[in-house]
């Protein structure tokens, strides 16, 4: 487990850079934290270090957005108004899963019970006594599928 700390949404969007220049074809990455903060700001770093020039934006509602103008697809998923684990089918959830680019998956929490093994967690939360811009970035590697 890591954790990192954010003083700025330039540090937040510099650690989502560093590790989307990383990121290898077929990783999962889970993306928790509450409203506002900075799951979007760390998303656009992510696709950055993928070499995505688009500009990058939640899919709150559409669920799912394709970015394929980098060095590997990014599948960005917001899965908070997925009312039940079921609706993932709809949008075959498994063709990103297991395809050939990246999936970053907003509010994972939810859909948890469809997560394969071997995803990497980042979980981003504020601070307020140690200042406004202040986030505390937790990153956890879960067991491997092998």
């Amino acid at each position: 487990m890591d954790f990192h700390e954010s003083h700025s949404e330039l540090e937040t969007f510099e650690l989502g850079y560093r590790m989307g220049c990383e990121a290898k074809k077929g990783e999962i990455y889970t993306l928790n934290g509450e409203l506002g903060v900075g799951k979007t700001v760390f998303t656009k770093g992510f696709a950055k270090g993928l070499g995505i020039e688009e500009n990058v934006s939640s899919p709150t509602f559409t669920i799912l957005k394709i970015y394929e103008s980098g060095r590997l697809p990014l599948y960005h998923m917001d899965v908070y108004r997925i009312g039940d684990v079921y609706e993932m089918d709809e949008i075959g959830y498994e063709d990103y899963f297991y395809g050939e680019g990246i999936t970053l998956i907003e509010w994972a929490e939810l859909i948890a019970e469809i997560l394969p093994v071997g995803y990497t967690d980042i979980t981003i939360e504020k601070e307020p006594e140690k200042g406004f811009d202040y986030r505390r970035i937790t990153v956890k590697h879960t067991g491997s599928a092998e």
